[in-house]
């Protein structure tokens, strides 16, 4: 099978970094990952080594230890990661997207020196911290407070299901925080909190069904201190920043769910090829290979308008309306496909010892995390002006 992908946004460049993740994944990753899914383990080793390779500030600027790649060589590097472990793909998606980009978009040029180049290296990461046990979709019911006292803000409250801020390597956390001084009002503001000045204390969550080798935790904001200087953006305009940082996430989820797609595929087609009943490979079956067509054919679709919509924020036209339908197609297909692939396996999908069941489990958090499909459809109405 030819596994070159063509796409006229692709060029030399793009194609060389996915031969080098693939390869990287097959060497580096693949080996391991039923073991870190099985035992719940976040791998640091692995975090440094992807690290190593480049994957942690992809398209932030040299100036700051990063590549300065563009959006679609990141895209692909997270798909070729969740080609083999979306666990991998995750820790890198919500680094980069998540972690980086509030901090270079928003932050000042004193938070970027301060705190960019140590989070590009790999030995360092940094979480988004909106999620909490009353807010999730509605991001206005965020209760964390923070509250100015002479040059430090104060933070009570917690978050919840934070990628990377409980591992060794998490070293501090972007929190949206209610910071009005008016009890009957909100004012939502983003705030830099360093886990070695703010001592906010996290809790590992390892009882997950997906993702099981990626660092969640919950954050706990106790008189939690942050200077006065580290509020990123404008007083009052986090809300503004998370939500657009979200864009830019979903295209990230986006492509964990077309490289979960994709590795499901080609699993269930060697495996076609491979199993053998009433004296013919399962792939002459016409029920069979109807399904691997099928399963190809929404693949195709998904990357094409990912990479497209790669494109348009590249190119610094809108893509909101993109974003959303990109991630909510694609976290779509990944359940078909996954679930598809199992039929295709049969009773040997079924078990832990086989690399589909724990894809078949990994694709269900696409359609909740970084927006729920159903709220992704009433973004994509409010684009349509419905």
């Amino acid at each position: 099978m030819n596994n070159n992908i063509y796409h006229p946004l692709l060029n030399e460049k793009h194609q060389k970094l996915r031969s080098q993740i693939r390869e990287f994944t097959k060497q580096e990753i693949k080996p391991i990952a039923q073991k870190l899914d099985e035992h719940s383990e976040f791998s640091s080793e692995i975090t440094r080594k992807m690290g190593k390779l480049g994957l942690f500030g992809i398209t932030i600027p040299e100036e700051y230890g990063g590549q300065k790649l563009d959006t679609l060589s990141y895209l692909i590097a997270v798909e070729e990661l969740a080609r083999v472990d979306s666990s991998q793909a995750a820790t890198i998606a919500a680094h980069n997207s998540l972690g980086l980009a509030p901090i270079h978009n928003y932050g000042s040029k004193e938070q970027k020196e301060k705190l960019l180049p140590k989070l590009t290296t790999g030995d360092h990461l940094w979480a988004f911290g909106l999620t909490e046990p009353n807010a999730g979709s509605d991001a206005k019911a965020v209760e964390t407070k923070a509250q100015l006292h002479g040059d430090h803000w104060i933070l009570n409250g917690k978050k919840v299901f934070i990628t990377n801020s409980a591992s060794e390597l998490s070293i501090g956390i972007t929190v949206l925080v209610d910071t009005s001084d008016n009890p009957n009002e909100k004012e939502f503001s983003a705030i830099l909190l360093e886990k070695d000045v703010a001592n906010y204390h996290t809790e590992s969550i390892k009882n997950k069904m997906v993702w099981r080798a990626a660092d969640t935790g919950r954050v706990f904001f106790n008189n939690s201190k942050a200077p006065k200087e580290n509020l990123l953006g404008e007083r009052g305009k986090g809300l503004k920043i998370m939500l657009e940082t979200l864009d830019s996430g979903r295209l990230s989820i986006a492509a964990i769910g077309l490289g979960l797609a994709q590795g499901a595929l080609d699993m269930a087609r060697e495996h076609a090829l491979r199993r053998k009943q009433f004296g013919k490979s399962l792939s002459k079956f016409q029920a069979i290979a109807d399904k691997l067509v099928d399963m190809d054919v929404k693949l195709e679709l998904a990357r094409n308008y990912l990479y497209n919509s790669c494109w348009l924020k590249d190119n610094g036209l809108p893509f909101t309306k993109q974003a959303a339908i990109s991630k909510l197609y694609t976290s779509e297909i990944a359940k078909e496909i996954a679930d598809e692939s199992v039929q295709i396996f049969g009773a040997y999908g079924l078990f832990k010892d086989n690399d589909i069941e724990r894809f078949y489990r990994d694709q269900r958090i696409l359609r909740i995390g970084e927006g729920t499909s159903e709220i992704l459809k009433m973004v994509i109405g409010k684009e349509m002006g419905i």
